[in-house]
């Protein structure tokens, strides 16, 4: 094996998101939103709030009006959200009004309805004086009319729902999610709905990559499983070429059984590489057709979902239109010493805790092997040891890629050179 082929952690992620573009744009509605990015900048439609308006229960009134105090006053109207004022406000008078109504004319402040004293006959005592503006929100103080309040690029989050809805659009652009398929290689796997046979292995990586694109909103399609036979692994393989991603596991090694890259290149696929210096994860592969992408992900459940974090997940987020690509990384605390091999990136199955000053504490979830799916179900990050590193001793600093489904960063936040 040409040993250009085997590439670094950094330079694979690289070589990925070189040969990866963020997709076309579509209209969906603003309820079905959440989790995508707009391809448009959004202006605003008006001023928010579009007049000055009460940011408190209380009473609009004249801070001339509070030359000393106690002061009272007389209640000349309630004014509630979403009504209109009928009085202007004179000397010695004051407006009932509540959060969100607008402030009447002739007066300059509002004061809280517990700074106040009711009395009878409509009257109200006011226990302090206020300064003009005093809780009030005033006319285009949060956007202006024409104003971009929303870049495109943006992730649509709850509070960016908010802000489309303020400015009345029903209707969004935004970037396309990527069709993806996944199918599994190999004699050795059997289906969840086969009848169990003590010789097969159950067909758990299809459906740990299918939660994986579907932790980022994507639906995949699951193809099933391609026996190791050239001629069938090909038709499979031509009906998965025909999604924006393809993702294969099992086969792409150099075993003699290993049909799957010479198989995707026979059918046009472009190999730009299928050797990472990582562990777990080595026989990675990743090829390009002019409509498509392929990842030849390891048959080793682990490896498959690791390989799948640092490669996969970064195209199709780029493909999605997001700017933040990768997991988030911190920095934590080695609880106990790890030992291993120099000349490839590690990465670790780790839990975080925190100690008592609140700094993270990483642990180990058990056995390191590449088939040992519960400790990656037991895992929240994933420590990266670098390649030029033969272990860290306890108590060492390290960083541990997060693997927390809502935080991410616009670069890996590790040496991953080999």
């Amino acid at each position: 094996m040409n040993k250009a082929n085997h590439l670094s952690v950094r330079d694979a992620q690289h070589c990925v998101l070189q040969h990866v573009a963020t997709l076309n744009s579509e209209i969906v509605k603003l309820e079905h939103s959440l989790g995508r990015v707009l391809a448009e900048e959004i202006r605003a439609n008006r001023d928010q709030p579009p007049f000055d308006v009460s940011a408190m229960d209380g009473f609009a009134l004249r801070c001339a009006d509070l030359a000393s105090t106690p002061s009272t006053l007389t209640i000349v109207e309630d004014i509630k959200a979403g009504d209109r004022p009928a009085r202007t406000v004179l000397a010695g008078q004051c407006s009932r009004i509540m959060t969100g109504a607008p402030v009447p004319v002739g007066a300059d402040a509002v004061i809280r309805v517990e700074d106040t004293q009711m009395l009878a006959n409509g009257r109200v005592e006011i226990c302090h004086p206020v300064k003009p503006g005093n809780d009030i929100r005033r006319l285009g103080e949060a956007m202006r009319n024409g104003q971009v309040v929303l870049s495109a690029g943006t992730e649509i989050t709850p509070g960016v729902i908010g802000v489309l809805a303020t400015v009345k659009c029903a209707q969004v652009t935004v970037y396309c999610r990527p069709r993806v398929a996944i199918l599994a290689t190999g004699d050795e796997l059997e289906g969840l709905d086969e009848p169990f046979d003590a010789d097969k292995i159950p067909n758990s990586n299809s459906y740990a990559l299918m939660a994986q694109a579907q932790a980022l909103g994507i639906e995949p399609v699951l193809l099933g499983i391609a026996r190791d036979d050239p001629e069938e692994l090909a038709q499979f393989l031509r009906r998965g070429l025909l999604f924006d991603v393809l993702l294969v596991s099992g086969g792409s090694s150099v075993g003699v059984h290993d049909h799957v890259r010479p198989t995707l290149e026979a059918l046009g696929v472009d190999m730009h590489f299928w050797r990472v210096e990582m562990r777990p994860g080595h026989p990675v592969a990743f090829g390009t057709t002019a409509s498509s992408i392929v990842f030849g992900l390891p048959g080793n459940p682990v490896s498959s979902m690791v390989c799948f974090e640092q490669f996969v997940l970064p195209a199709l987020r780029r493909m999605m239109g997001h700017q933040r690509l990768f997991r988030r990384t911190l920095a934590a605390r080695l609880a106990h010493p790890v030992t291993i091999r120099p000349g490839r990136t590690e990465f670790i199955r780790v839990v975080l805790e925190r100690d008592a000053a609140g700094d993270y504490v990483a642990r180990s979830t058990g056995s390191q092997s590449s088939g040992a799916l519960l400790s990656m179900a037991l895992a929240d990050g994933l420590l990266v040891v670098p390649a030029t590193s033969s272990g860290l001793a306890a108590g060492e600093m390290a960083m541990v890629q997060s693997l927390d489904g809502t935080a991410f960063q616009s670069e890996p936040g590790f040496e991953g050179e080999a």
